[in-house]
């Protein structure tokens, strides 16, 4: 998969496995969500209101433009929550992997 990100440094981090969308993706320790999702992909996920494709605004957890959902259906914001090995994402509110 070719991603909106590219990673140029900070590349010696350990690896951690993820799911996003049922599919095993890889992140580096430290990765936020959305830096992981996004090296995988051109877009983290789409509006709810008109399907347009979204990739984060803000960065700092104030906007709300970043949400992503756990497969338990927890809402997270991408921007500041860190990656974890095994953890299971979807890109849109209910989808099941």
């Amino acid at each position: 998969m070719s991603g909106l990100f590219f990673r140029v440094a900070e590349q010696n981090r350990a690896a951690l496995a993820f799911y996003l969308d049922g599919k095993m993706c890889t992140g580096l320790e430290g990765d936020t969500v959305l830096t992981a999702v996004l090296v995988h992909k051109t877009q983290l996920r789409t509006s709810e209101f008109d399907g347009a494709p979204r990739a984060g605004f803000c960065m700092m957890g104030a906007c709300q433009d970043c949400w992503i959902w756990l497969e338990t259906g927890e809402r997270i914001r991408a921007c500041s929550t860190l990656i974890y090995e095994g953890m299971r994402l979807c890109s849109q509110a209910g989808a099941t992997a």
